[in-house]
């Protein structure tokens, strides 16, 4: 009953949003067109449900050929391969907003794990993995609450790349091994909730006070330790 109250929802939601936000998603496009490199999305493979590649959908934010340049997936604060508007757009989130597509066609969902690359899915331990594999991939999660300014804490580490595979990719796996074990509908509420909190208080840390069971991290101190490390 809960997958197919959670596939009504997500479809119902995912259109009256897509109608709703035209008038915001129509001039994005229009800009995008008129600067930068004038593409409008940026389409990447991504890992989903049944560990099946899809293609997910994004704003344009940055250089098309970033993927093989600098730091290659992983994006710093600041980073050069951003476009002037791309930042604005990441900075808000807007950039995420044509997922909206693959929730309605139905790869994708409103909560759930974030899809990962291959390289980045392949990193997790099989028991995430195969947790991973079993629940449709969201727009947001539980892993977006928690790593909501993920980019700041990769751009303070000496080595990004180093730190993301070390610390980001393991925490983030508990995480979504937690949400794989804890779903609901009143979760999964929450989180959509939560979303909208730590936009507004990026610093809050009013989901470990929502979701008592939610492992707590201090990331803080995982940059100054990995820094000392290396």
């Amino acid at each position: 009953m809960y997958k197919v109250i959670k596939r009504l929802f997500d479809f119902i939601l995912s259109l009256l949003a897509l109608i709703v936000l035209s008038p915001i998603l129509i001039p994005i496009c229009i800009i995008l067109l008129l600067t930068g490199e004038h593409y409008v999305f940026y389409f990447q493979q991504r890992i989903g449900k049944g560990g099946k590649p899809f293609a997910i959908w994004k704003f344009a934010t940055m250089l098309k050929n970033s993927p093989n340049m600098g730091t290659g997936t992983i994006t710093t604060r600041n980073d050069p391969r951003v476009l002037p508007f791309g930042s604005f757009l990441r900075k808000t989130k807007l950039n995420e907003l044509p997922q909206l597509i693959n929730i309605l066609i139905g790869n994708m969902s409103i909560i759930g794990p974030r899809p990962m690359v291959k390289s980045g899915f392949d990193a997790y331990n099989e028991e995430v993995r195969e947790c991973i594999s079993k629940i449709t991939p969201g727009l947001s999660g539980i892993g977006s609450v928690v790593f909501r300014d993920e980019e700041y804490y990769i751009s303070k580490a000496k080595d990004p790349i180093e730190f993301s595979k070390q610390y980001i990719q393991q925490q983030k796996g508990e995480l979504e091994k937690w949400y794989y074990y804890h779903r609901s509908l009143y979760v999964d509420f929450m989180i959509i909730f939560l979303t909208c909190w730590v936009i507004l208080f990026p610093k809050s840390d009013l989901m470990y006070k929502t979701f008592k069971t939610l492992p707590r991290l201090d990331l803080e101190k995982d940059v100054e330790e990995f820094n000392k490390n290396n």
